[in-house]
């Protein structure tokens, strides 16, 4: 008797297992971090202003922990401040925040003194929006002019500065005969008690900067000799501990008001941690990019939570998650309800004992539900981390050849030759292309031309298909009835509707949904006008030809698009830009004709026998040639280019000859068009979804950033040990150190 061999079989639906075993470790950490780690620090205040890293060599992209920092416009900034003023007071370093400050607020206004004999002196400036900006030098924060700030008399209606930044240290080091620190900490005392009193606040808000970091190796001689590192560190953790007391942090103050958790003082501790050695000459005075990134931190402290929280929601950092209105708390239960809906209601209303669990009728209801819960879970709360975008060569490489891979593994060939663009075939094609897609935005690629450019194809790719695919259809099966046209267009549309409602965002946003609809109502209409006569190559052929003349017209001409978009926005309060929607249908405004023309081609060789003649694998073998020739041209036309601003202006026109290319290559033989992945055809059989629901759950803040689970959990404590143990090793006595200890 022979032996049993030991056989090993995966259950078929291995995947959705795997699917909802992920999703429950993710809803549970989730719910961990929400309700425990991130008690203290709900929206994220605390870590805008104490945490993050450089995702680029740049410094130009600044991540604070967990959520997404916004880089403020002026017309943010003016919708933000009003008229209320800036209030400025320092040494060199307030200063240079000031100068980078105002450049924001107006990016006409100066960034830097006049010259070197206005450094130590007041400045004021005035945006154009009419914001005031003034700055006060006082190194000591001993003159009567900041007094006034510090300790205000009743202030006038508008007088009140929004936003007072306060910053004083490094002249005490630098100058040991104003008192050195002792003179420091009973000026720091003194002021904080008056910033903190809640009966006379002296600004909306106001932040207390950090004694700046030094780069001891770039200092002067006598700045080096005066300004150590480790008395710096300790004048940061007595800020600290004066500012945010330990009990603040206290992970166990469950019952403590919020009043008591909450200091009124803002210390951006993290300014120090955004300044790197190559980005400083004297040791002391930084990039202008870095200090600016450190202006913006402050304008996210004091404007993210005031700006209206209206789509897209794409600032994180210290603001809370707008509540739904009546309205939308409606529409949020009837869609998310819906499912559960349909499934207890047979049961409730006369099931029987032997009806299973889940009817195949309740999946969709089911599905559409539980999925809608969780992108608005995702997108809006903060129940995951948000983080920005940021391009990394060798990770966006890495995916792109793991996927390709995973579509290696899983090709499988038919029994026998499938046919020109067969359904499996374009399945596969959508598949990866949207994985490709995928990619590409969640590493914001789209600044690299050299990537841009060749998912423009891809996007052109989608549509080709769709005049490909709907013509032949319309010319083989003739049918044009009502349930045709709604069963594509509910297709299309039913899922986007369903979150544009359930996100409250903007229908046309989906791009690519109401793109696609369009294109099949333009080519509904075209096929239709006449239909009888679809027989006629020259007939159907013309009609072609005239559709596209007048769409080209229509689509050429901004005011036709305008004034249909007013009309939307008059009778229905339907608000699209046109300027943008015109944009995106003329970056592929003739690649659907060609899809469609490509089908008639079809046809008609199939119609004609024309593979069967002599001639044919001559011809077939000079298009293949041809075709490897057009692909290698096009990526260097498309690497050629300076930039993907120049590369719009060729697409319409171009993007033609790399997808044609493509379709012959990939029809090439028999073995090319029985074989197809079965992992990229999973894909593109969703590829629609899998592209909508991407704005909200594998990107995030309206596809302006990430899904994230990073979270450094770094506690005070240890930046104190850090910082503060060698200087209290060689100064016992001092009162930073006796504060600390309390």
């Amino acid at each position: 008797m022979a032996p049993r061999r030991l056989a090993v079989s995966l259950n078929p639906l291995w995947y959705h297992y795997v699917a909802a075993a992920t999703l429950g470790c993710a809803l549970l950490l989730g719910l961990f971090r929400y309700y425990v780690i991130d008690r203290l620090d709900p929206i994220h205040c605390n870590a805008l202003l104490t945490k993050g890293r450089w995702l680029d060599h740049a410094f130009k992209n600044w991540q604070p922990e967990g959520c997404m920092m916004y880089n403020y416009q002026p017309k943010d900034v003016e919708t933000c401040i009003n008229t209320k003023p800036i209030v400025f007071i320092g040494d060199s370093v307030t200063r240079q925040l000031f100068f980078q400050t105002a450049h924001v607020v107006d990016s006409t206004l100066p960034s830097a003194p006049p010259d070197d004999e206005h450094k130590h002196s007041d400045h004021l400036l005035t945006a154009k929006s009419g914001i005031q900006l003034s700055f006060h030098w006082d190194p000591f924060l001993n003159t009567s002019d900041t007094q006034k700030y510090i300790h205000p008399n009743v202030y006038q209606a508008g007088e009140r500065p929004a936003l007072l930044v306060v910053g004083s240290g490094l002249w005490y080091l630098r100058y040991p005969d104003s008192g050195g620190l002792p003179a420091w900490e009973l000026k720091i005392e003194s002021t904080l008690d008056a910033l903190s009193d809640p009966a006379n606040r002296p600004a909306d808000t106001v932040a207390f900067l950090p004694v700046e970091d030094v780069i001891p190796s770039k200092l002067s001689k006598d700045r080096a000799e005066s300004m150590r590192s480790s008395d710096i560190d300790a004048m940061n953790s007595d800020l600290l501990h004066r500012i945010r007391p330990p009990h603040i942090n206290d992970p166990f103050a469950f019952f403590a008001p919020a009043s008591q958790r909450e200091s009124p003082i803002a210390l951006p501790l993290v300014f120090n941690s955004m300044l790197d050695p190559s980005q400083t000459d004297d040791g002391l005075h930084f990039s202008d990019t870095v200090v600016k990134m450190q202006a913006n931190v402050l304008l996210n402290l004091r404007c993210n939570d005031v700006l209206p929280k209206t789509f897209p929601i794409d600032k994180t950092c210290c603001r809370s998650y707008p509540w739904p209105s009546p309205i939308h708390l409606l529409v949020l239960a009837a869609v998310i309800l819906w499912g559960p809906v349909i499934w207890f209601l047979p049961r409730r209303l006369g099931g029987n004992a032997n009806m299973p669990w889940v009817t195949e009728e309740q999946i969709p209801a089911l599905v559409i539900s539980g999925s809608l819960a969780l992108i608005y879970l995702a997108d809006r709360t903060g129940f995951w981390l948000k983080e920005q975008k940021q391009f990394s060569p060798w990770s966006f490489g890495f995916l792109c050849f793991l996927s390709l891979a995973v579509g290696l593994l899983t090709v499988k060939r038919a029994d026998n030759d499938l046919g020109f663009l067969n359904r499996d075939q374009t399945d596969e094609w959508k598949g990866w292309m949207q994985i490709a897609i995928l990619i590409y935005h969640y590493f914001g690629a789209s600044k690299i031309s050299g990537i841009y450019n060749p998912i423009r194809v891809l996007v052109a790719s989608y549509l080709f298909m769709t005049g490909y695919g709907h013509t032949t259809f319309y010319i083989k099966k003739a049918d044009f009835g009502f349930l045709r046209v709604a069963h594509i267009l509910v297709r299309l549309n039913l899922y986007t509707l369903f979150l544009a409602y359930t996100m409250n965002t903007d229908y046309i946003s989906y791009y690519f949904s109401p793109l696609v609809s369009m294109w099949y109502l333009i080519i509904y209409g075209t096929m239709f006008a006449g239909s009888q006569y679809n027989d006629r190559t020259v007939f159907l052929v013309g009609k072609i030809l005239l559709s596209m003349a007048l769409v080209t017209w229509f689509m050429k001409e901004p005011w036709l698009l305008e004034t249909v978009f007013s009309f939307l926005e008059h009778l229905c309060g339907i608000h699209w830009s046109a300027r943008e929607w015109s944009f995106r249908a003329n970056l592929d405004l003739w690649i659907v004709y060609f899809g469609m023309f490509t089908a008639i081609a079809v046809i008609k060789i199939r119609e004609y026998r024309l593979t069967d003649i002599p001639q044919w694998p001559l011809v077939a073998k000079g298009g293949i040639g041809l075709s490897a020739v057009v692909l290698l041209w096009y990526f260097a036309f498309e690497l050629s280019q300076p930039d993907k601003f120049v590369y719009n202006t060729w697409h319409p026109y171009i993007s033609f000859l790399p997808v044609g290319a493509f379709v012959v290559l990939r029809n090439a033989n028999g073995v090319l068009r029985s074989a197809s992945s079965k992992a990229f055809a999973f894909i593109g059989r969703c590829s629609l979804e899998t592209f909508i629901i991407q704005y909200h759950l594998w990107l995030a803040g309206d596809t302006k950033g990430i899904l994230s689970h990073r979270r450094d959990h770094e506690m005070d404590m240890r930046y104190e040990e850090t910082t503060l143990a060698p200087y209290c090793r060689r100064n016992e006595q001092s009162s930073i150190c006796a504060v600390v200890s309390e």
